[in-house]
């Protein structure tokens, strides 16, 4: 029994170690990006003085609409009405980006959730840790993460698409099986108890180039 419990134990400080070095490459990469935000910016106040040094206000009102062009462009930022849900999307998009993985997100909590925001970071945390590491396995150009958020009557629906190596997943239970090593698995555990205990509803599908991960919850 012993032996037992000191094998979980030893399990579970694998899969803590495992998240806080993800939620490290998190941070690292979103300073990254506030480091060449800042860069950007100190060149285009210079650029700015520079035409007004000129009297070419021309010049700057043209700069200034390009700025706002590429703003639009590149503004990711998540803004589904739940903090710890917009905080846990955009890092978790930063990081896949940051492997050149594509994502598509279309995320509404247009409600005040009546989970705790330990167990919404949980189950969006994992599902998006999981969406990674499967698109890891996908050449650059084929790496795609599509994630749907709304409410739907009275319970938080999510839905993770993410494409596959192109092999249907072998299912274990509730559960598909996983080449990830022995002690993985804790964070799939995880978030079915918490969603069990919200009375909630978990299914997962894998079909040929795709794996789906739907969850509702009540909130009600």
């Amino acid at each position: 029994m012993k032996f037992f419990s000191k094998k979980i134990e030893d399990n579970i400080g694998a899969y803590q170690r495992e998240l806080i070095d993800t939620h490290y490459q998190e941070v690292e990469n979103m300073y990254k990006k506030m480091r060449g935000w800042r860069h950007d910016y100190r060149n285009h106040i210079q650029m700015m003085k520079a035409l007004a040094i000129n009297g070419d206000m021309d010049g700057i009102m043209k700069y200034l609409d390009e700025l706002d062009d590429d703003l639009n462009t590149v503004d990711t930022v998540i803004k589904t009405g739940n903090a710890m849900a917009d905080a846990i999307l955009n890092s978790k998009i930063s990081l896949a980006q940051s492997k050149g993985i594509k994502v598509e997100a279309d995320a509404q909590i247009p409600v005040k959730l009546k989970m705790s925001e330990l167990d919404l970071c949980c189950i969006i945390g994992n599902l998006f840790d999981n969406a990674i590491e499967a698109s890891m396995e996908l050449p650059q150009e084929q790496r795609m993460i599509r994630i749907y958020m709304d409410m739907k009557g009275t319970q938080l629906y999510i839905s993770f698409t993410n494409f596959t190596a192109g092999k249907k997943l072998i299912k274990a239970g509730n559960i598909f099986k996983t080449t990830k090593g022995e002690g993985h698995g804790f964070g799939l555990v995880r978030m079915d108890n918490i969603v069990e205990k919200l009375d909630g509803y978990l299914t997962r599908n894998s079909e040929d180039g795709a794996f789906t991960t739907e969850v509702l919850i009540p909130q009600v």
